[in-house]
């Protein structure tokens, strides 16, 4: 099944909490950015406490673009994230990584737009998804770069896991995503620079139908 997933890189919480009210309408799926500085040169709100008070309303899912994510998954598990996404290049230990994830919920291994997809050196069936992305992690408002679909087709060709896309993703992007073989789509500008989030929405779901 193919899904959109809006996202949100902020770095206050009233940002963040202003985007889930607007969320909130449409979707219960909500993928969160989270960035330290020193994976690329970018923060956001570094804090999961607040997030617990919405951990029943919504399934988070947080993507890790820091140094060693593991670090981070026992305080945000615990505000009630359920699915993480660690970036692989600022990762020691994938195993490590994945084994600990496994224990807190769902688990998948992601590359920026420069990493070659078998940067990913974990066997594939210990990951619920893989993750591409498709622009130069750490800030939102890029443009989608189309190469980085080799990747999703050289991980479509490897599995039937759920692969997500991030970065750019419009209705034009969204569909070529699509073609090469992602199944669920992060957008983030496209949806809140829009007159209408929730028509841009049911637009973006509308292009990837089954």
């Amino acid at each position: 099944m193919n899904e959109v997933i809006p996202g949100i890189l902020e770095q206050e919480w009233g940002e963040i909490e202003k985007k889930l009210a607007i969320i909130k309408p449409f979707s219960k799926i909500v993928h969160i950015d989270l960035l330290d500085g020193k994976f690329a040169p970018n923060t956001t709100l570094l804090d999961p406490t607040p997030f617990a008070r919405y951990s029943k309303e919504f399934f988070f899912e947080l993507h890790m673009m820091v140094d060693e994510p593991i670090d981070f998954l026992d305080p945000w598990a615990k505000a009630g994230i359920r699915r993480f996404i660690g970036q692989v290049e600022r990762m020691e230990d994938q195993i490590a990584f994945v084994a600990k994830a496994q224990t807190l919920g769902e688990v998948g291994l992601a590359v920026d737009a420069t990493t070659k997809p078998e940067a990913i050196t974990v066997d594939y069936n210990d990951l619920d998804f893989l993750f591409v992305m498709t622009v130069k992690a750490g800030f939102s408002h890029q443009s989608f770069l189309p190469d980085c679909l080799e990747k999703v087709r050289y991980f479509r060709s490897k599995t039937n896991l759920p692969i997500e896309v991030d970065g750019g993703i419009n209705d034009v992007a969204i569909i070529e995503a699509r073609k090469a073989g992602a199944t669920r789509f992060i957008s983030t500008g496209y949806l809140f620079k829009s007159e209408d989030p929730v028509v841009a929405y049911k637009h973006l779901t509308s292009c990837v139908l089954d």
